[in-house]
């Protein structure tokens, strides 16, 4: 199919979403490729068991399911080849565990997010692996910081919790001018607002748990890589038995169908609230990167094609109670859940901790709200908003 749509020229995402990454005529015209559950496999002969000469070998090596959200997942990201790991966070360690060994040095975001900062601090760390932060906001200045053992640079866009922008074109060349390799999550943009390798990254990382599945029920990650790193990378899968099951990632594959049209709704809603709460007197600062208020604005309008619906802002608050403010805040709500993740159907907020910060400075003013903008009506949402901070005031 991916050959079809290539054959069609350019073509609009949604349709693309509707026809990656699946083949009817392979499987008796069904529209969706069979969900194929596989440890063993046989081979017709000790030959061919041998030389492992057939498509598929064993369970962990992929099968007909998998194979078809990687064949998705690479149209979508233009890229050479595609892992599936059962997280998000799998999909960061994995690569890094694939790139780097003992004695190197690595870069990384300071707006990275908690669960990649802990790897690092720790088993990263534990393997002989130097980590360095950097401030989001370094662009082609990060060149001063590689050092002559740096292999692999982190970037995130928009930064966790606090939305940062970063010139990922910049960052990336200065990187590959000293032969590192540029990984980057992009969670927050799918690569339908933005494509990674595009801009220079070399590997792209995504919690597909979050907009692809878009329900709240599934756990995968998927790591996409261009030519150059695509054997290091589907090496250290094999070598770390890392797999997926083939019922997530059919859930995953049937989540991209509607993917495109759930972020239109997400971004239209998130984008009324935030431009809503800059009114408030309550909000000390709105951090969503395309507001022209936040700083990052101009990189997000150049390099992204859209924006999702996550975002957070700054409760006016004293330092004193900031978090009795942010708790009153978020138990005042109906319609918010109070949970991490995010991408799903429904509304979540969380008061965020920034404590872990060692660049770049947390914003001022007040405890900051991550808020997950789900598919409700903007109008509930609002009240449910009015709710909290009125209950935040009367701390």
């Amino acid at each position: 199919m991916a050959d079809k749509i290539n054959a069609r020229g350019e073509i609009g995402i949604n349709t693309r979403l509707a026809h990656t990454g699946n083949n009817p005529s392979d499987f008796h015209g069904f529209v969706n490729p069979p969900v194929v559950h596989a440890s063993t496999v046989l081979f017709p002969n000790a030959k061919a068991m041998e030389t492992r000469a057939q498509k598929y070998t064993y369970g962990t090596r992929g099968t007909p399911t998998t194979d078809a959200l990687c064949d998705a997942i690479n149209e979508l990201e233009g890229a050479t080849g595609t892992i599936l790991v059962p997280s998000g966070l799998a999909a960061v360690t994995v690569p890094f565990l694939a790139y780097l060994s003992s004695g190197d040095h690595a870069l990384m975001v300071d707006s990275v997010y908690f669960p990649t900062r802990h790897f690092c601090d720790t088993m990263l760390t534990r393997l002989g692996v130097t980590v360095e932060y950097y401030d989001p906001m370094i662009g082609a200045a990060i060149e001063s910081l590689i050092r002559p053992n740096t292999r692999l640079v982190h970037t995130e866009a928009p930064g966790s919790n606090t939305f940062e922008m970063q010139d990922i074109r910049a960052i990336a060349d200065a990187a590959h001018r000293h032969g590192c390799v540029v990984t980057m999550d992009n969670t927050w943009a799918t690569p339908l607002y933005f494509r990674p390798l595009d801009h220079g990254v070399d590997v792209s990382i995504h919690a597909a748990t979050k907009y692809p599945s878009g329900h709240s029920d599934v756990l995968l990650g998927t790591v996409s890589a261009n030519a150059t790193h695509w054997p290091a990378l589907t090496e250290a899968m094999v070598t770390l038995g890392v797999c997926v099951s083939p019922d997530d990632s059919y859930q995953i594959l049937r989540g991209l169908r509607t993917m495109g049209i759930r972020l239109e709704r997400h971004q239209e809603s998130a984008l009324a609230i935030a431009r809503w709460l800059e009114s408030r007197e309550e909000v000390a600062q709105v951090l969503h990167p395309a507001l022209p208020s936040f700083p990052g604005h101009e990189l997000w309008k150049r390099d992204f094609g859209g924006a999702s619906g996550i975002f957070s802002f700054v409760l006016k608050a004293e330092p004193e109670t900031g978090k009795a403010k942010a708790h009153a805040f978020l138990d005042a709500l109906s319609f918010f859940g109070l949970g991490y993740s995010w991408g799903g159907f429904e509304s979540l907020a969380l008061h965020a901790n920034l404590s872990d910060r060692k660049v770049a400075k947390a914003p001022s003013g007040g405890p900051v709200i991550r808020l997950q903008i789900g598919l409700e009506d903007v109008a509930d949402l609002r009240r449910d908003i009015e709710a909290g901070l009125a209950a935040a005031n009367a701390v």
